[in-house]
């Protein structure tokens, strides 16, 4: 299966029109090279050459970048495979490849108006809005056209905030890229089984060893959310990876403004009595009202 970003994920094969068999120089601009994907050989399905060359800068990951981010020009991206699906949109996984290296990626791609039946509620981006007032009112009114542009808005919002999160320390995958409504993102793996999705939080047995440990990561990272004035508003046991002894954030395209949202409070303690319930449950008592406040004081100091 091919992707175009932006687009249908069930699109048709890549097409190269106009292809020249003799024309397979590098094509320059301004004295800067410029790879000319269509001088190469077709690719076989799911393949694509690496988007990154034409991606703005202001869509690539924060800098540094990572050891393992490849940047090459030539590079293909490979779909190996789907991780995970919802209402919104499927994450894939991905390997973006060169003769000498390649590194894994997950790309989340929220769907196209075709196939999008966006159920994510208002209440999370109350005091968020698009510039253009037809965009807020096509979306009020859950038209084909305000699906799209729901998308697109929530795609924005999740690559923003894995920015944020990423450059505050908060425990994300690094975020690569966006290009429309695809997000390529750090994935995460089973150190045990590279290929293999790190488990779930929601996974681990009562009493596992680990918990301690990873209460202690999650409470530094809701306190660096909290810092930041934002909570994660729908955080859960399922939206937690543990890649061996550590823990990662995931999905948070749904942040909440404590500040500019007037239930921002109510996500925030929601979280709380969520993550400490399920601690509980598991063996490690924890007192949600205790997190809320520290993590107000935190907020407020």
């Amino acid at each position: 299966m091919s992707y175009y970003p932006g687009g249908d994920t069930a699109a048709t094969p890549l097409a190269f029109n106009g292809f020249d068999e003799a024309d397979t120089r590098l094509k320059t601009r301004r004295g800067r090279p410029a790879w000319n994907e269509t001088a190469q050989d077709e690719l076989a399905d799911g393949q694509r050459y690496s988007t990154w060359p034409s991606i703005e800068k202001g869509c690539r990951g924060p800098k540094p970048y990572p050891s393992w981010l490849i940047e090459d020009a030539a590079a293909l991206d490979t779909e190996l495979g789907i991780l995970k699906t919802g209402k919104e949109g499927d994450v894939f996984l991905v390997e973006r490849a060169t003769e000498a290296r390649s590194a894994l990626l997950a790309a989340k791609r929220y769907r196209g108006r075709e196939h999008l039946q966006f159920s994510r509620s208002q209440a999370y981006s109350e005091g968020r809005s698009a510039r253009r007032s037809r965009d807020n009112r096509a979306v009020k009114n859950n038209s084909s056209y305000g699906r799209e542009v729901a998308a697109l808005q929530w795609a924005s919002a999740e690559w923003t905030y894995l920015r944020r999160c990423h450059e505050a320390g908060i425990p994300v995958p690094y975020p690569v890229q966006i290009d429309g409504t695809e997000i390529l993102m750090e994935f995460i793996a089973d150190p045990q089984i590279p290929r293999a999705a790190a488990p779930r939080l929601q996974q681990l047995s009562r009493n596992d060893p680990r918990l301690p440990a990873l209460w202690d990561q999650l409470a530094d990272a809701m306190e660096k959310f909290a810092l930041l004035g934002i909570a994660h508003g729908d955080l859960s046991a399922y939206n937690l990876l543990v890649a061996g002894d550590r823990l990662v954030v995931i999905d948070v395209p749904q942040c909440v403004d404590l500040a500019g949202n007037v239930q921002g409070l109510d996500f925030l303690h929601r979280d709380c009595v969520n993550m400490c319930d399920w601690f509980t449950a598991k063996g490690l008592p924890r007192d949600a009202e205790a997190l809320f406040t520290s993590l107000l004081a935190s907020m407020f100091a």
